[in-house]
């Protein structure tokens, strides 16, 4: 079976491939026939002089059902169990989303349905337990695709795992976000009151923020509701809260008491639009192939950038100059030396002598250093230590000076001589026009170059001289979070993610944890400040650590007993990624030694995007490791990301940004644009937004529901590339929807009030051969689902499940009931009713995981089984693998009927037979022979309206001579369909049809033949010869049939 499912179509059914030229016959049969309807509408226009009364009352029953209903309104009081309304309601005839998925959450939250269960001693259950923490949301704003996908996948896992029997929790919570948030707030204080937090303080922002979060998160937890997802409430977290903080001042004191942390001058990446230090994974680096203008936040024009700038050194006490290049003009200003290669004979004279500065008193030395290299450039690299990562080694490698020349803001500083005070690029172009006045400017040429910048802000990072807190990585925590993959104590999917997280963590920096920022924990670190001396805050000797002040102060005391001091605490609060990486731990009560902590870690999956790898994943296992001596998580399973259709990444400045709510509920376009409104965009992006919502929502997004949603993120996720999001698909699922909901009306319509279901779903020894056959897809469909979802193959497992709803349940089974249940004997009605529950509840159960409202809804409509007090489907058992219900024989003998009734119904629609069929089936086989001939009925029934009317079908043995006047299809090996056509078609036509049919299946015969037997046969698996075998009989049969075919036209047309 394909992992994947085909993509729907309007009508909610999937598309399959297509022959070209069989579709052109077909268009053009159409063509003719859609010609003469019309003729015949014509002719009967001219002979009536107006409408019917008839015709008339039907027009004006049509046009009420076109009346909108009135809007639903909920009956039951929240938290109590939903009222379920009679089927025959207006609201309940057919699927919409609003109404089946009202009503339940608040029961099921009520209920507790979703705590995990422990036994009377405390322990999880028997089956064991599994334990996903959320990726917690950021408080910034409204969740969006990209939060939606992981939460389908990872309620789907809980769900399958509760209705499995495990203990489960779905911990749920957000994340403070420091400064996504912060920006946030910021942008939104600007606009509307025209203020900077400096304006505020930090007091007042920090309360503005938090009341932010109070609104948003609330906001976020509805959405997660709305989608379904069975969190455990009563254990939401919070990377603020105060036991989250505790955590977090445990990790930090801990980890500096042992060296692990330690405090350090260094470069860093500065964002002077943000005012705070970064790390590397915040940073997006744009590469430019020449020269580009780029709008940078506080400036009014556009900067230039992708451009090497050529300038001169006088060489002291000489003539000679040394000439040097730089993508960073304004950096001059902070050389302290300049690089040459020791080899570079070019240069030898020049090394251990200085340069003189054209514009500050300073002397640059010349150093040998293989930094260097002779064959780019001039071969001579200015050296700026205090201002570039390439650099900073070079320094501390020749001894050089570390000046900095940048404030937090960018504006250069009093090291910067005459241009002080000016902003670091327009010092740019000054410091250009000062060199051409001064003779030393040579040239400028485009050159392809990366720009470092800000996620959040754009702002153009400058690396800079920061005292920050540092966490050892390479020496400290990376190496056993190494070994706990490499030893498949985590096993990270897909194997591609593995490889990354092995290139990263090998090759991994020391961390800055250090955060100039507001909104965040604030570092539990004190500065000494000694009487009478001053201290530089770049020495860790200066620094004590504390879980609270008093024990800081203690620390302090013991380090210097005859001093006196104060403290003063640090200002910087931690990256957010450092709260983050306690997580699945912290969530569970440590560093207390709670119950969950004890029972409940370590968690079972950590299921996120593979973007953030490294900014969380990799930091989980090192903590979990550290702080607790256990891994944090069994399992990573990294989903694609959703970009919508084009293939673009999701963003609000582009407009592209969808909203689960409006997919679930629907909006308009008008209400999209409003939307934009309320952000924080910049009215130029607001236009370009609105733009793109016009051109992919031109109607607006149409009403989906919770559970077209889920099932459709669930079946985008093949483990492979990104994820293109279509709404059509969506609506594709929600058609599915219906087709479920429409199926369970049916089958309920067809069970009385006198109806008992059998205690077990086990056979009764009475079951007709489409009784067996469903059953056996039924239980093989539970054994490949559990087998999908164990093996994270997500897009098997709902196709698995569409497979069986859709092409077996739906289309076969229930078709086929509707004649036993009007025609059969009390014995057969009974069996079929029983079977039908089985099918039903089973599918019902089946598709929870992935439709929880829907598959609640109609479950709850079904009548229990004896002893079954079961009180939701939330807490039902999961389809198991039963071997009795395992019939491959019924399941062959089965799947014959039905292609032979395929085989009946595409040649009445071929020949445009619309009843009174007459059909013959030939078998080849004795065991076809039996099961045919005691199949007639079933057959009949799956034979469409061609066997309507005087319709009969006989069977035919391979002896039997071949039926006159008929055209054939080749069914299999062992069977063949006629069906007569006689004076109903062209027969000169057919035989030219017929000669086509036989030309190219004897091309395919020969094909066959040249692969069994042939080149590399020896070499294939027996189970692959088998199936060749059967594809060769099959390919010799269609031939022999279709030979016989032509030759029965040939008679025809001589009769």
């Amino acid at each position: 079976m394909s992992s994947k499912i085909p993509p729907p179509v309007a009508n909610g059914l999937t598309a399959a491939p297509k022959d070209p030229e069989k579709e052109r016959k077909k268009a053009e049969k159409t063509q003719k026939y859609n010609e003469k309807k019309a003729k015949a509408k014509a002719a009967n226009a001219q002979a009536t002089q107006g409408p019917s009364k008839t015709m008339t009352k039907k027009v004006k029953q049509d046009s009420s059902k076109d009346e909108p209903l009135p809007p639903y309104i909920e009956k039951t009081p929240p938290g109590e169990k939903k009222i379920l309304q009679s089927l025959n309601d207006p609201h309940h005839i057919n699927y919409i989303p609003k109404v089946v998925e009202s009503g339940w959450y608040d029961w099921w939250e009520k209920e507790g349905f979703f705590k995990p269960e422990f036994g009377l001693d405390g322990k999880v259950k028997e089956q064991g337990y599994f334990v996903i923490p959320e990726p917690p949301p950021n408080v910034t704003g409204a969740l969006h695709m990209g939060h939606a996908l992981p939460n389908a996948l990872q309620d789907s896992l809980i769900r399958w795992n509760r209705m499995r029997g495990l203990t489960t929790l779905w911990l749920p919570g957000c994340d403070h976000a420091g400064i996504s948030t912060q920006t946030v707030v910021e942008k939104m204080l600007m606009r509307r009151e025209g203020k900077t937090r400096y304006d505020l303080g930090r007091k007042a922002l920090v309360e503005r923020i938090w009341a932010w979060k109070e609104e948003y998160h609330s906001n976020i937890n509805g959405v997660l509701r709305r989608m379904g997802g069975s969190f455990d409430w009563t254990r939401e977290a919070f990377t603020m809260n105060p036991t989250f903080s505790a955590a977090v001042t445990e990790t930090f004191v801990t980890l500096h008491e042992e060296g692990l942390i330690y405090r350090a001058n260094r470069l860093v990446n500065w964002c002077t639009a943000l005012n705070t230090t970064l790390s590397n994974l915040e940073v997006d680096n744009l590469e430019l192939n020449g020269r580009t203008m780029l709008d940078i936040p506080g400036y009014n024009k556009k900067i230039e950038f992708g451009v090497m700038t050529h300038f001169l050194y006088q060489i002291e006490g000489s003539e000679e100059t040394i000439e040097v290049a730089t993508t960073r003009p304004e950096t001059m200003l902070g050389d302290t030396g300049i690089a040459v290669h020791p080899k570079d004979e070019r240069y030898k004279h020049l090394v251990g002598k200085c340069a003189t500065h054209p514009f500050l008193e300073r002397r640059i030395p010349i150093v040998a250093d293989e930094y260097a290299d002779p064959e780019k450039g001039t071969g001579a690299v200015k050296i700026t230590p205090a201002h570039d990562f390439n650099d900073f080694e070079v320094g501390r490698r020749n001894g050089l000076e570390f000046i900095n020349i940048l404030d937090d803001v960018g504006t250069l500083n009093e090291n910067a001589g005459d241009f002080r005070g000016i902003k670091r690029f327009d010092a740019r172009y000054k410091i250009i026009e000062a060199l051409k006045v001064k003779g030393l400017y040579v040239k400028w040429e485009g050159n392809e170059m990366k720009v470092p910048r800000c996620q959040k802000s754009k702002d153009v990072i400058e690396p800079i001289m920061k005292p920050q807190w540092w966490l050892k990585m390479k020496d400290g925590l990376a190496p056993a979070a190494i070994k706990a993959v490499r030893d498949g104590e985590i096993k990270i999917r897909p194997e591609s993610a593995e490889k990354n997280y092995y290139s990263w963590m090998e090759n991994i920096n020391d961390w800055c944890l250090s955060r100039q920022l507001w909104w965040g924990h604030q570092a539990p670190a004190y500065f000494i400040n000694i009487e009478g001396e001053s201290g530089d805050e770049s020495d860790g000797e200066l620094w004590v650590t504390g879980r609270t002040e008093e024990a800081a102060k203690e620390k302090a005391k013991a380090k210097f007993p005859d001093k006196e001091f104060t403290l003063t605490r640090d200002p910087d609060v931690f990256d957010t990624w450092f709260s983050a990486g306690l997580w699945p731990f912290a969530t569970l009560g440590w560093p207390n030694k709670t119950h969950d902590l004890e029972t409940l870690y370590p968690t079972s999956v950590l299921e996120t995007g593979w973007d953030i790898l490294f900014f969380w994943v990799a930091r989980m296992i090192m903590f979990g490791i550290k702080m607790t001596g256990q891994v944090p998580f069994r399992e990573v399973y990294c989903h694609s990301l959703v970009r919508d259709s084009d293939g673009r990444k999701m963003s609000k400045s582009l407009g592209n940004v969808i909203d689960p709510l409006d997919v679930m509920e629907g909006i308009t376009l008008s209400s999209l644009h409003e939307k934009l409104e309320t952000g924080n965009l910049d009215p130029t992006e607001v236009e370009r937004a609105r733009k793109t919502q016009k051109s992919a929502f031109p109607d607006g997004i149409p009403e989906c529901g919770a559970d077209a949603l889920r099932f459709s993120l669930v079946n985008y996720t093949t483990g492979g590339g990104d994820i293109n999001f279509d709404i059509k698909v969506m609506q594709g699922y929600r058609k599915f929807c219906n087709k479920i909901y429409q199926a369970t009306k049916y089958v309920l319509g067809k069970l009385d009030s006198s109806f008992i279901p059998q205690k077990l779903p086990i056979k009764t020894g009475r079951e007709s051969l489409a009784e067996l056959w469903i059953l056996h897809k039924l239980n093989t469909a539970a054994a490949d689902i559990h087998t999908a979802f164990a093996q994270r193959e997500f897009s098997q497992a709902t196709s698995i499940t569409y497979q069986y709803w859709y092409n077996h349940l739906c289309d076969v089974y229930i078709e086929n009931s509707k004649a036993i249940i009007q025609n059969g004997t009390t014995s057969e009605q009974e069996s079929a009713k029983q079977t039908l529950y089985t099918a039903l509840e089973g599918g019902l159960t089946m598709i929870h995981p992935f439709m929880p409202f829907l598959s609640e809804e109609l479950w709850q409509r079904l009548p229990r089984r004896p002893e079954d007090e079961t009180p939701s489907i939330v807490i039902a058992a999961y389809p198991q693998y039963n071997a009795e219900l395992d019939d491959r024989d019924s399941e062959e003998a089965y799947e014959l009927i039905m292609s032979v009734a395929k085989g009946i119904r595409s040649l009445a629609a071929e020949y445009f037979i619309k009843d009174s069929a007459i059909a013959h089936i030939q078998l080849f086989t004795p065991s076809a022979l039996s099961t045919c001939k005691s199949e007639i009925a079933s057959i009949k029934s799956l034979s469409g309206k061609a066997m309507l009317g005087d319709a009969a079908i006989s069977i035919l043995s391979a002896t039997d001579s071949k039926p006159a006047g008929c055209v054939v299809q080749s069914v299999s090996a062992s069977a063949a369909v006629y069906l007569l056509v006689k004076g109903r078609i062209d027969i000169d036509a057919e035989i030219k049809k017929g000669k086509e049919k036989l030309a190219a299946a004897q091309e395919g015969l020969e094909k066959k033949r040249k692969m069994v037997g042939g080149e590399g046969w020896e070499k294939m698996r027996e189970d692959a010869q088998e199936a060749e075998r059967r594809k060769l009989a099959n390919a010799e049969q269609e031939v022999q049939v279709l030979e016989g075919s032509v030759e029965q036209f040939e008679r025809l047309r001589l009769e």
